[in-house]
């Protein structure tokens, strides 16, 4: 597995600790949901200017959000990734798809629900994770469903609420 993870944000430090954090979620997240094929999957930090700006763009939605994914490939009519579809990495890794964290909103959380700032970011790289994988959250049974994924993955990463 590939993990890239750039900061472009100058409003929080990004430590190795917050690095590593970020990539054991990944990775133990991927171990849970059982993917077991080598992928990348690309993070980038923005602050809450940044991600509005990329929420209207891609979302047409004209405010700052807490996280975005980005889907590298589609899905066949299993539910199983189409791997002719999928865009290869240079050692032949599935890209599995970007991942863009507002640092600064994800501190704002923190504080709103009361729990850690690494607490929030592993939530948010969590639930992004999932939908790159194909979980979504528009109907109730989605939402409890991944919900439910993202709380086993955080209590594997010693990350309970």
């Amino acid at each position: 597995m590939k993990i890239s993870i750039r900061n472009q944000q100058k409003q929080l430090p990004v430590t190795k600790e917050l690095r590593a954090l970020i990539k054991k979620v990944l990775k133990n997240g991927l171990d849970f949901m059982e993917f077991d094929s080598n992928c990348e999957i690309s993070i980038l930090l923005v602050d809450n200017n940044e991600i509005h700006k990329l929420n209207k763009l891609h979302r047409d939605i004209d405010r700052p959000t807490d996280v975005l994914s980005f889907p590298m490939f589609e899905y066949d009519e299993d539910g199983e990734i189409d791997i002719s579809e999928c865009d290869f990495g240079e050692n032949g890794e599935i890209l599995l798809g970007d991942i863009v964290i507002s640092l600064e909103r994800a501190k704002e959380q923190s504080e709103e629900y009361g729990h850690s700032f690494e607490r929030e970011v592993g939530f948010l790289t969590a639930h992004s994770l999932l939908h790159l994988l194909g979980y979504d959250h528009m109907e109730k049974d989605e939402e409890i469903e991944m919900f439910e994924l993202q709380e086993e993955i955080l209590k594997i990463c010693d990350l309970p609420r």
